[in-house]
Order: C-alpha cells, then sequence, then structure tokens
C-alpha cells in the first residue's frame, strides 16, 4: 500500500483511525492480530546446544578422537588412563570456557536491550498515553516531537517544522524536513523522496507533528532489513578456516605416521604373528597421538577470551569469540555514506571573538535544550552550538542580561590591531555598527 501517495483522511479511513487514535480495546484487538511491535528475534540457542557446538570444531573431533584412541591402547595394554583423563579435560575445560564467554555476551546484549526500551507519546481513546513502543498497532496516531525515535512505519497527519533524521535507513546526515501533503507523482519513490514518511530507526531531531502507524515489527522498511540479515548465511571467520586446515593436515601427517611406522616395524622385526602385529600397531597409535597438540585449542580460547575481555572494558560487547581474531584483521572498512558509521553529530571546532558573549548568543538563537544527561536535543546545528556553550558552563536558561544594563548579549569582534571593531547584534542578523546600549566611539 503507498500510503505517501494518499491524502491524511484516505489514509485514516484505510487503516479504519480516526485523528483520535483507536480506543482501548480495538488497540487490544489488533495487538493480537498484528504481533508485538518489534523485530523478531533470532532463534534462542540452550546451553546444551552451545556446547556441542564448541565440541564440533575440528581440533576438538581431533582430540576426542585421540582420547578414544589412547583409552582403547591403555586398556589393552593395561596402563593407566591419565592421557585420557587429561585430554578429555582440556576438551571441557575449552568448551565450558567457550561457553560461559558467549552466553556472558548474549546477556550483556539481552540488558542493552531492556534497557533501552522505548516508549512512545499515543492517542487512546482521545487522550494522549505513554506506552511502550512494541504495543503500537496500526491505525493508533503517535505523537511525535524533537529528540523522539521514530517508533514505527508511520504517515505524517500533521507537521510543524517537523525534520527526521534518515541515515539509518538512507545514509543522508542532513535532516528531511517532513510534511503532511501526498506525493502526487506515480511510480515506485525512493525512501528518502517520501517527505510525508517517517520510518522506524529514524529520529525526530526538530519541530513536532502526529502520524498515524501503518506497519509495526517485521512489515516495516527496517523490519525488511532485519529479515534480509536473518536469511544470509554465516561465514567462517578466518581464523576458522586456518583451524580447519592445520585439523586436516594434522589428521593426514597422523594417520601417514601410522600407516609407516606400524608397516616399518613389521617389516623390521620380520614377525607376523597377532602378538607382534597389536604391540606395533599400539606403537603406532601412540607416536600419532603425541603428535596431536591438546594444548593447541585451549591456547586459542583463552587468547580469544582475553580479547573479548579487553574489548569490554572499551564498552565493545563481542557476542562470538571468533569474531575478535576477525576485528584484529580488519584492514580498511570501505562505506558510502558519512551519517551510517558515524554518530551523525556536529560539533563547534572554533569560535572568535568574546567566547562567553559569543556561546551565550548560540545558545539564545536556538530551539535545542540539553536534556537530563546534558546533550542536546534537537535540530543537529543547533545542538552543535547548545553543547558548546553547556561545554563553556552557560546554559540557555541563564541570565543573559548584561552586567552592566546594557541590553541583550554584545558579541565583540578583536581586530588585527587588537582594538575592538564593529560589532554584529545576534538577534538582529545583518545589522552593523555600535551594539544597542553602548555609545559609539
Amino acid at each position: 500500500m503507498n500510503y505517501h501517495q494518499q491524502t491524511p483522511g484516505q489514509v485514516l479511513e484505510h487503516l479504519n483511525s480516526s485523528p483520535e487514535g483507536l480506543s482501548g480495546q480495538e488497540a487490544g484487538r489488533r495487538l493480537a492480530q498484528y504481533g508485538p511491535n518489534k523485530l523478531a528475534e533470532g532463534k534462542k540457542v540452550t546451553l546444551l546446544q552451545r556446547f556441542l557446538q564448541q565440541l564440533s570444531d575440528p581440533m576438538i573431533i581431533i582430540l576426542l578422537a585421540a582420547a578414544l584412541v589412547s583409552g582403547v591402547t591403555a586398556a589393552y595394554s593395561g596402563e593407566s588412563f591419565a592421557d585420557v583423563f587429561i585430554i578429555l579435560i582440556v576438551v571441557v575445560i575449552n568448551a565450558v570456557l567457550g561457553v560461559y564467554q558467549e552466553s556472558k555476551a548474549e546477556k550483556a546484549i539481552e540488558a542493552l536491550q531492556e534497557m533501552t526500551a522505548a516508549t512512545s507519546k499515543v492517542l487512546r481513546d482521545g487522550k494522549m498515553v505513554l506506552l511502550k513502543s512494541e504495543e503500537l498497532v496500526p491505525g493508533d496516531v503517535v505523537i511525535l516531537e524533537a529528540g523522539d525515535a521514530v517508533p514505527a512505519d508511520c504517515r505524517v497527519l500533521e507537521s510543524a517544522s517537523l525534520k527526521a533524521e534518515e541515515a539509518a535507513l538512507t545514509g543522508e546526515s542532513v535532516p528531511v524536513e517532513k510534511e503532511a501533503a501526498a506525493i502526487e507523482e506515480k511510480g515506485d519513490i525512493p525512501l528518502g523522496d517520501r517527505k510525508c514518511m517517517v520510518y522506524m530507526g529514524s529520529t525526530v531531531v526538530y519541530g513536532r507533528g502526529r502520524a498515524v502507524v501503518c506497519a509495526t515489527g517485521m512489515d516495516t522498511e527496517m523490519g525488511k532489513i532485519a529479515d534480509a540479515l536473518a536469511q544470509a548465511e554465516d561465514s567462517q571467520t578466518p581464523l576458522q578456516r586456518k583451524l580447519g586446515q592445520l585439523s586436516k593436515i594434522l589428521s593426514v601427517l597422523v594417520l601417514g605416521i601410522c600407516v609407516f611406522i606400524f608397516a616399518f616395524s613389521l617389516i623390521k622385526a620380520g614377525d607376523f604373528h597377532l602378538d607382534t602385529i597389536i604391540s606395533t600397531f599400539m606403537v603406532a597409535v601412540s607416536l600419532a597421538v603425541a603428535a596431536i597438540p591438546e594444548g593447541l585449542a585451549t591456547v586459542v580460547t583463552i587468547v580469544l577470551s582475553i580479547g573479548v575481555t579487553n574489548m569490554s572494558k572499551r564498552n565493545a560487547v563481542i557476542r562470538r569469540l571468533t569474531a575478535v581474531e576477525t576485528l584484529g584483521c580488519a584492514q580498511v572498512i570501505c562505506s558510502d555514506k558519512t551519517g551510517t558509521l558515524t554518530q551523525n553529530k556536529m560539533t563547534v571546532v572554533d569560535s572568535f571573538g568574546d567566547v562567553k558573549h559569543t556561546a551565550r548568543a548560540m545558545s539564545l538563537c536556538s530551539d535545542a535544550n540539553p536534556d537530563e544527561t546534558g546533550n542536546a536535543v534537537g535540530e543537529p546545528t543547533e545542538c552543535a552550538l547548545v553543547n558548546w556553550a553547556t561545554k563553556e558552563r552557560l546554559r540557555p536558561e541563564d541570565d543573559v542580561h548584561h552586567p552592566q544594563g546594557g541590553g541583550p548579549l554584545r558579541p565583540v569582534h578583536q581586530g588585527r590591531a587588537g582594538r575592538d571593531s564593529e560589532t554584529v547584534h545576534p538577534l538582529r542578523e545583518g545589522r552593523t555598527g555600535p551594539a544597542p546600549g553602548r555609545r559609539g566611539p
């Protein structure tokens, strides 16, 4: 359904909704029909499955085979099973350590998801209520203001200088101005040009407005991306490929050693009785088991665990141990848009004139305001100016009158000779001359 090519009235009629939103009863019915407004989670892996996955590593399989052969030879010759127990302990420690690190990463990711659970301002029964974004359904009317995350794919009903940052979807770092008018152009219109739509994953950076929810969960544009990612096949990391190659080489070498030693010993002995054959076979198997590096798998796991721990200290959560080595191999990162991989935040890097007065003027001529964390919320350029003023220990709500009672702020630009030159009133762009409240030279 091309909601961007329909008027707000047509969209509301198609969704069987109204400008006052849905009733609580109807919203409950639709929630049961469409499901929660969140992206589908992958099938969770149990601890037993994780443990078996650790045992499926080629190096671990070779160690298990070595343990089996050692057990058979020890039972036949009546020797101690110490080697068997040592190999099995190494395998179990390796698997438990891997499961522990991956489970720890999964719990950290789940905790982050719980902490960032979004809420939305929704019209229900004609009244504005604050609900979890996952409880939204198609037909809900949401209130959007600067700083709000867009909870679902919505059609704009009303816009008051509404701007949204859609870098996650389109890669464009510049906010897009939204409007309620339908797009008259026919055919397939790119997401970035649908100015009457806002999408899940974007953020309102300026203005305010109202919008009706058109799609939720996996039906959203962000859900389509998540579905495509879920269908992608997992490939092996460079480390896994190298270990697999090493396992094949070791397997060939071990079999070669067994065959060569067995055949050479029999030919040298010149005796082909059963006892001679069995004793020669035991010697060949013992040499083969000794050639297998039992500690290699454990050393690799311990080193990767140390890497995961060091990354966690830098606020990076690694879900799989082998991903640490892959990150270390990355030499070049290619991207097509700036806003895709960066924070998409503007920052003041230099200023001219009196810093105190300039910072006050910049914080006054702005609709952006600091939130509870101290970071400004609003249009990116204004946020940069307000954050700079806050850094200079000035806030928009501070007293902005000149201590001499001369009126509003008067930034002074220093000339090359160090003398005061013409000043510009910050609230009267383009007007030069002596600042108000101050006599000329």
